[in-house]
């Protein structure tokens, strides 16, 4: 029986949508008030699911206290409070969007969690604006 579980957590970081290789103004162009040469933040909302198949022994698809603490080891201890393009390796030549930001949260997750499950990633960047990635 398959079945999804979830968990949610959030953490908050800076950023700034740039290329290094663009000027100010073509960066203010595509990016707008996001290229702002002193960055700017946001309270990001996340919910990481695994999809498989209950074990019938435990009851559990996994237990989320393993899960929760793997999003606080490679998520929130990793990324919170961080600017992220100059404290986050990842983003070191890599633009932080919200598309971005969940491809690295999936990739970290994905080397901690069971290949059993599937991993699926979604990613609030504002109550309104938000990224699903399932590493396909």
């Amino acid at each position: 029986m398959r079945i999804k579980a979830c968990r949610k957590a959030h953490f908050n970081a800076a950023h700034r949508l740039y290329r290094k290789d663009w000027s100010d103004e073509k960066n203010l162009e595509v990016f707008g008030k996001c290229s702002n040469p002193r960055y700017h933040g946001h309270n990001y909302e996340l919910i990481v699911a695994l999809i498989g198949d209950i074990d019938p022994e435990t009851g559990y698809l996994m237990d989320l206290k393993i899960l929760k603490d793997y999003i606080k080891t490679e998520v929130e201890e990793y990324m919170d409070h961080k600017n992220l393009n100059e404290e986050v390796e990842e983003f070191k030549d890599t633009n932080p969007t919200v598309e971005n930001i969940a491809v690295v949260i999936w990739n970290r997750l994905r080397n901690k969690i069971n290949l059993v499950y599937d991993l699926e990633v979604t990613l609030y960047e504002t109550p309104r604006n938000f990224v699903i990635y399932d590493g396909k």
